[in-house]
């Protein structure tokens, strides 16, 4: 049986051949890279964080309180990294988050369509963003045989959030995915100084534009009057009044598995499960949001205690190796989400730069535990770490 960690004998066997890697193999280097690529505006909406970005780094910081615990003759000659999650099985706990710009990192504009590819190649789930380049249809069909789910920015407009729920169900897709934590946007210095958000520009908008409600109210369409498009979208993005009142409406949305996105504290858990949510996302969005915020790392084991085996809890936020994708599944979660460094992939190497930070990520994750002794999923739980 195959492990993902046989990436690295790949590397090496090509080094023999006198082929080294065209890519990057740290994070750190990858998104050096991608800096040379990316416009300094698209540059800043990706790495950009909310105020002083002081949670965006504590949240890759974090991790490294939680030490692996090696254990020895544990017989891991052989991984097991699959998992089931909401009825769908996975050859690994990987999946790509949303990213609202992804469309745009993309050297042709069209990063959502190589995010969908680069999923159903390598059979890692993926998390389409309300906010992309093409519509959320075409983006399913990209997808393959991978599982996609949905990402609901809830707009002001609630026939228009019922319209994209149903053309996500009509596309495939297997699950929604709500967001809750940008019904008004964070403080993002980096984006101000710049002026700059890509939306308000008409990019990335292409599911509201192809909506047949969203194109109704407006006076013109589109195609012949793209800035009030814009403005429109921007005055409807979201309903600030959002409210547990509002559970029941968006479970009524649909019979697919929806997630909640963004919860953090154990309450909030309660109250989700309480209101027939499928399952759990526990996020901070990256630190873009909210800052001064604890890191999402230290939230996740909470969070998975106040759900039980009640709903699944999947993680983001801060992931940038494969050692944090197997500290968050010691920690409880079910699936781990990557951000940032797909969308560095992406912007160095296109649909193959994502395959190679997939790869990479899982072939890191997949060693880790066979040096330190553990066979499958099931083995990771809270005993596997240490405090520091």
């Amino acid at each position: 049986m195959p492990n993902f960690g046989d990436f690295q004998l790949e590397i090496y066997l090509g080094g023999l051949a006198g082929v080294r890697p065209a890519l990057p193999m740290t994070f750190a280097e990858l998104e050096a890279r991608a800096a040379k690529c990316l416009s300094p505006e698209i540059l800043s909406y990706v790495a950009g964080g909310a105020g002083n970005e002081a949670t965006q780094d504590v949240n890759v910081a974090a991790f490294d309180r939680y030490g692996l615990v090696p254990r020895m003759l544990a017989g891991a000659a052989e991984r097991d990294l699959s998992t089931e999650l909401l009825g769908v099985s996975w050859s690994s706990p990987l999946m790509l988050a949303p990213v609202g710009v992804i469309g745009l990192c993309a050297q042709d504009g069209h990063g959502d369509l190589a995010t969908a590819r680069a999923a159903a190649a390598t059979g890692t789930p993926m998390i389409a963003s309300t906010l992309s380049a093409d519509p959320l249809e075409d983006v399913a069909a990209a997808l393959g045989d991978a599982p996609g789910f949905f990402q609901l920015y809830t707009p002001a407009d609630r026939e228009l959030a019922a319209s994209f729920v149903r053309r996500a169900e009509a596309a495939g897709f297997k699950g929604i995915v709500v967001t809750l934590d940008t019904q008004i946007l964070g403080w993002r210095p980096r984006d101000l100084s710049m002026a700059s958000f890509p939306q308000l520009q008409g990019k990335c908008l292409a599911n509201y534009f192809s909506d047949e409600v969203f194109r109704a109210k407006l006076e013109k369409p589109p195609e012949e009057d793209p800035r009030a498009a814009a403005l429109a979208w921007a005055l409807g993005f979201s309903d600030p009044g959002l409210s547990w009142d509002d559970l029941a409406w968006l479970r009524s949305l649909t019979d697919l598995p929806l997630l909640l996105k963004g919860i953090c504290h154990p309450e909030d858990v309660r109250r989700a499960i309480d209101g027939g949510i499928d399952g759990i996302y526990c996020s901070n969005h990256g630190g873009r949001q909210a800052n001064g915020g604890a890191a999402a790392i230290d939230m996740l084991g909470p969070v998975v205690e106040a759900a039980g085996d009640a709903v699944p809890v999947i993680f983001d936020s801060g992931v940038r190796g494969g050692e944090h994708i197997v500290k968050a599944i010691a920690l409880g979660a079910s699936a781990v989400g990557i951000g940032r460094p797909y969308a560095y992939g992406l912007a160095v190497g296109g649909e193959a730069g994502i395959v190679h930070v997939i790869r990479s990520l899982l072939a890191e994750a997949d060693l880790l535990m066979a040096v330190d002794g553990y066979a499958s999923l099931a083995d990771l739980t809270p005993d596997a770490l240490l405090v520091r």
